[in-house]
């Protein structure tokens, strides 16, 4: 493996980090971060690629023409990077959002407003892919309500199995946050305990649940973008932008409960504006700093963007320079 691939996929596995982080959060999806980073449609294929054609290459010990199909070296990376987050940021991200949650759903709120609208600059805008974006962003905007009442059930494994399939799903959908899922279904203290504390059997039984779950739910995914790829981009928009609704930085705690640690945690909340939050909190809404941070989430994903068109220009220059260099070889 030559230096260029290296690097290559050592992106792969930062962007899968980054993914993992965003998993992590109950409001932010890593299907989002798959979306701005560009490879989005390709983690789609991959996924896709596990089928029973493939595997029969593995089961009759074509591992190279398995491995190729599959895409398997990126997928790797990928997974690992998520892993990563999940074992190392998983501490992080929920002291964050214990201690400063205003400032941590700020900077999502604007990284997410920014990659509405790059998303959105993608679709052929016409009367059906504006119908579907209103009806997508209607959708993720009640879906996503902090007011939801999460379902209460015991963490039977027949359950958690159900979740993982249900919450991957969603978690490779821009817009729309597996582990927010997870938290309406009950479950999200539960799989985060698990991974805290690395209990095998309950993670073991979610993990199958994705498994069958995404490689059912990214067919589907692959036929939409087939056949209707700009409505469903306009769809993916929409998400993204009703998501919106969620991640609003100042909320208001409608009911709490209570975790093991003998902690309060919020259980349904309420948007309000931040003068509403100092009024009936007594805290400061830290509003230039939030504003701050939404505003550096935005810019970021134009800096991103901005990175992302120097290299594709970069290498596609690179590739007109070989050809034309092949038709000189050959006059």
């Amino acid at each position: 493996m030559n230096f260029k691939m290296m690097k290559q996929f050592i992106w792969v596995y930062l962007k899968g980090v980054a993914m993992g982080a965003a998993d992590v959060i109950p409001g932010v999806s890593g299907g989002t971060i798959a979306f701005i980073s560009g490879i989005y449609e390709r983690l789609i294929q991959a996924i896709k690629s596990i089928n029973w054609r493939n595997l029969k290459l593995l089961f009759t010990g074509n591992i190279r023409s398995f491995w190729k199909n599959l895409d398997g070296t990126f997928l790797l990376c990928l997974v690992l990077g998520i892993a990563t987050s999940f074992f190392t940021l998983a501490h992080l991200m929920t002291w964050l959002l214990d201690n400063h949650p205003i400032l941590v759903w700020s900077f999502f709120f604007g990284l997410i407003l920014a990659s509405t609208w790059f998303v959105g600059r993608t679709v052929d805008w016409h009367w059906k892919t504006v119908l579907t974006f209103i009806l997508f962003t209607i959708a993720a905007f009640y879906i996503t309500a902090p007011d939801n009442t999460p379902l209460q059930s015991e963490s039977a494994y027949w359950f958690i199995f159900l979740c993982g399939a249900i919450a991957i799903c969603a978690m490779i959908l821009p817009g729309i946050s597996g582990s927010f899922i997870l938290v309406l279904l009950g479950q999200y203290y539960v799989l985060l305990t698990a991974v805290k504390n690395f209990d095998i059997p309950v993670m073991s039984v979610f993990i199958v649940g994705a498994l069958i779950g995404i490689i059912g739910f990214s067919n589907v995914l692959s036929w939409l973008f087939k056949h209707f790829k700009m409505i469903t981009l306009a769809a993916l928009t929409g998400f993204m932008f009703g998501s919106l609704n969620k991640i609003w930085p100042w909320k208001q705690t409608l009911t709490t409960y209570i975790t093991d640690e003998g902690i309060a945690k919020p259980l349904t909340e309420k948007n309000i504006s931040p003068a509403q939050f100092e009024e009936l909190t007594g805290n400061t809404s830290h509003l230039l700093y939030a504003v701050g941070l939404i505003v550096i989430g935005f810019l970021l994903m134009f800096a991103i963007e901005f990175i992302s068109d120097r290299v594709k220009k970069k290498i596609n220059g690179k590739a007109i320079a070989f050809n034309e260099g092949e038709i000189d070889a050959v006059e």
